[in-house]
């Protein structure tokens, strides 16, 4: 057994739509090289992925095709999380065999005000099934959107219980103190920022990187942060990592993300969405793009992996 712990800046892959809304795997598959190329790690299947919008099977598939594409499975850390336990457990253990390096797990999310109990139950049950000693889980803390919590005291039970499997954290609650309190209570541990605002004070603090949004379109800088988070110029960076966010963050998020990859890829097939989200308007569209071209905003080589 040697499965490494993850570290660095993973992007929620965005997922590429084709005309009738089936996902597109050959260019979710080019848009991963690039990430790649970026130094950015393939957190597939998270939230600016539209995740919850696409079927089990429909993730599976996609997962196959990264992998049968000969892309890095040390570098992938796919979201499996679902409301129903069995649709957790199948995709799980799917991303296990296909040598994922570990799986970015969401809670039941449907049922509100759930206990710890019920939480520990749930996710004790699916490392139970799965039943590989090579699965690793980072659990998924966003409460702004799935509305169930993920606690301090239910994060140390879970690690007590499976050491060597639940591994560290994605913390998407916006809220730096609550970082803080799982790096200071959990040191050593996988703990990663949910967005890049925070990657300097977590590394700083003994985290191991961040998973979010924003590296789908500015995926080099946020890495370059990562690498170089101890030189002079580290503040620099996350300022300027900052302001890209501060940018994109005036518009909905995910159609945003899409606007930026169309444009600066060439191909206007990449701004679709999955109902129930929906595009920019012409004008926010418009908007987005001078406001990144006042800063010099830039995709390198993007168009070229698209072609």
């Amino acid at each position: 057994m040697n499965v490494q712990p993850m570290r660095g800046v993973l992007a929620p892959v965005t997922t590429p739509f084709k005309a009738d809304l089936s996902p597109d795997a050959d260019k979710l598959v080019r848009q991963c090289r690039w990430l790649l190329s970026q130094d950015c790690g393939l957190a597939v299947f998270g939230t600016n992925s539209e995740a919850n919008s696409m079927s089990v099977e429909e993730k599976i598939e996609l997962l196959d095709a990264l992998v049968d594409a000969g892309l890095d499975t040390s570098r992938m850390m796919p979201g499996t999380g679902a409301s129903a336990l069995t649709d957790t457990v199948r995709l799980t253990a799917h991303a296990v065999k296909r040598g994922v390096a570990g799986v970015l797990m969401l809670p039941p999310f449907y049922y509100k005000g759930v206990s710890d109990e019920g939480l520990f139950r749930s996710f004790a049950e699916v490392i139970e099934r799965v039943g590989d000693p090579r699965l690793r889980v980072y659990l998924y803390h966003i409460p702004p959107v799935a509305q169930v919590p993920i606690s301090l005291d239910l994060i140390e039970r879970l690690i007590k219980a499976y050491p060597d499997t639940v591994v560290g954290i994605k913390d998407s609650s916006g809220d730096w103190n609550n970082t803080k309190a799982m790096l200071d209570r959990f040191p050593g541990w996988g703990v990663f920022a949910g967005n890049e605002n925070f990657l300097l004070q977590t590394l700083q603090h003994g985290g191991v990187g961040c998973i979010s949004a924003t590296c789908n379109v500015n995926a080099g800088a946020i890495s370059r942060l990562f690498r170089e988070w101890q030189s002079p110029e580290a503040e620099r960076l996350q300022a300027e990592c900052d302001e890209v966010r501060r940018t994109i963050s005036q518009f909905p998020m995910i159609p945003a993300l899409k606007a930026t990859i169309a444009d600066f890829s060439g191909d206007s097939e990449w701004a679709r969405l999955r109902p129930p989200l929906v595009e920019l308007s012409a004008d926010q569209r418009q908007a987005l793009k001078a406001e990144l071209a006042k800063r010099n905003f830039r995709m390198p080589e993007l168009a070229t992996a698209n072609a």
